[in-house]
């Protein structure tokens, strides 16, 4: 399936100057931190060949377009790069536990969204990948109230305002904005967890990158969580005495 910039320019063409795609990485794995990317465009026509969703590269293809997303240029006269900025940003599996995960997923992305702030680049409209809206603060009703862990981003971050956020289901194989954002994600998260392999070689980070691989579980059960674990999650038993 191939990247285009058909929902990023509905949002030009309603007024938006500014669109940031976002994604996230890490959701799902049992260690390490969850990262979003975000890359923010302003109206363009052309990405890099190859630009796709970072699940459909290999490795080195990923490594090979953050290179080629720094390098694209639009005509001989605009800047370098894809997009007027591409961040990455993170909660770590600490603030997972204290947040939940939405809790975290937001965090991080106010952090990215500061990023860009800091750059100067004052996004109109957000394209997030999926069908739940994790990074807009949900408004309480008469049954339910806002739980503090929801508010800890906007209490930390209260000159960031959250821009109007529109779902793109799959969007990280329709859309060149959230494509970027995830390969940056993605690259960065996978450094980290390679880096953290040195710390803990035992549960495999170097392939599994934090997600429940057999090896990942084994160790677990074996030697138990590591301050990288995200100790509130369903994780394997430790046995001690049991057999490496």
């Amino acid at each position: 399936m191939a990247v285009s910039l058909e929902h990023e320019r509905a949002l030009w063409d309603a007024g938006a100057c500014i669109i940031a795609g976002i994604d996230e990485v890490g959701r799902g794995a049992l260690a390490g931190p969850v990262t979003v990317g975000l890359c923010a465009v302003s109206r363009c026509s052309t990405w890099p060949e190859g630009l796709a969703d970072s699940k459909r590269l290999s490795a080195p293809r990923r490594t090979r377009m953050v290179a080629a997303l720094a390098e694209h240029r639009e005509n001989d006269h605009s800047p370098a790069g894809f997009g007027l900025a591409r961040v990455v940003a993170h909660s770590s599996a600490e603030e997972i536990d204290d947040l939940g995960i939405v809790g975290a997923l937001r965090l991080a992305g106010m952090r990215g969204l500061a990023q860009l702030q800091a750059m100067d680049v004052d996004v109109d409209a957000v394209l997030l990948d999926g069908k739940h809206d994790w990074l807009t603060l949900p408004e309480p009703d008469l049954f339910a109230s806002v739980e503090p862990e929801t508010t800890a981003a906007s209490a930390l971050y209260p000159k960031v305002a959250v821009p109007p956020v529109t779902m793109v289901i799959k969007g990280d194989d329709l859309c060149a904005s959230i494509a970027a954002a995830s390969i940056g994600a993605k690259v960065e998260r996978d450094s980290i967890m390679t880096q953290a392999h040195g710390q803990h070689p035992e549960y495999g980070w170097s392939g599994n990158k934090g997600y429940g691989a057999a090896g990942h579980l084994d160790a677990l059960r074996r030697l138990g969580a590591t301050p990288w674990h995200r100790r509130s999650w369903n994780l394997p038993a430790h046995t001690p005495g049991m057999a490496s």
